[in-house]
């Protein structure tokens, strides 16, 4: 049977990130996607202007249809969420669903520094989310701010580790940590189970807005395909690679993200 995802997060009208990402990707994969969206934009929020639409008030009444229409789901995948309300609506909705698989992006900073909108209340109730997920893909910097870690710029591996399995204790078995730079490369902390290692790719340059929606929503379908996780990863990290690379040759616009639809037939021949 055909697999299907519920995918939680922001639709940005123009520029390659959250549902304008995520739904090509996914449905390249194979897997049948529903959308609720936390906020509507005009464009992402790199450019120097947009406009957002939250859709907070909508999204109870919104979920509601699903459950009277008995839907159902072989995962949830969530970005993401702009204020407590929506973290709460999502825990609710993980409990009148029962998603087998649950992935989880905590979209929560970056560079070390949390985003404006995350106040201690959001970063509490990311815990309580990130604690019923199965696998979570946060940076560096988010997973520093989930296990109250202090960040700084030479973080060592051996910290991660134990930040990973600080995390795992309270819930997901599986997590993948992002943007790890070493050098001319960029590495994957993956935990899976007990088990931790790191793997590092090539970095392209420049770098670019969306790339983490682009890992994520791999990661979140080979989830549902049951995919062993380090081939997960390093299938992620090839295709972003061979994005980023033909983004560089076509001369796309850094905030116009990555330039993924030339070769989504590389994640089509791979899963169906």
């Amino acid at each position: 049977m055909q697999k299907k995802i519920a995918i939680v997060n922001d639709i940005s009208g123009f520029g390659r990130c959250s549902v304008t990402v995520a739904l090509p990707i996914l449905s390249a994969m194979g897997i049948c996607c529903g959308i609720v969206p936390t906020a509507i934009l005009s464009n992402h929020t790199e450019y120097p202007e947009y406009s957002l639409l939250d859709f907070t008030p909508h999204m109870e009444e919104y979920l509601s249809k699903w459950k009277k229409l008995s839907l159902e789901f072989d995962g949830i995948y969530t970005g993401f969420l702009g204020s407590e309300k929506q973290i709460q609506i999502i825990l609710d909705m993980m409990e009148q669903f029962h998603f087998p698989s649950r992935i989880v992006d905590p979209v929560m900073g970056d560079h070390g520094v949390i985003y404006d909108s995350y106040t201690d209340e959001m970063c509490e109730g990311m815990r309580k989310l990130v604690a019923q997920a199965t696998l979570i893909t946060p940076n560096v910097t988010e997973l520093c701010i989930l296990t109250n870690h202090a960040y700084h710029e030479d973080i060592a591996i051996s910290e991660i580790e134990d930040m990973c399995k600080s995390l795992a204790s309270d819930g997901p078995a599986r997590i993948v940590v992002t943007g790890i730079e070493k050098n001319d490369t960029i590495g994957n902390a993956i935990y899976d189970h007990g088990k931790f290692e790191v793997i590092y790719t090539k970095k392209v340059l420049p770098l670019r807005p969306g790339t983490g929606d682009v890992f994520a929503s791999i990661m979140a379908g080979s989830s549902l395909h049951n995919t062993n996780l380090k081939d997960a990863v390093q299938t992620a990290s090839d295709f972003i690679r061979t994005c980023l690379e033909t983004s560089r040759e076509m001369g796309i616009p850094i905030n116009d993200g990555v330039c993924f639809e030339e070769h989504l037939r590389m994640l089509t021949n791979l899963f169906i």
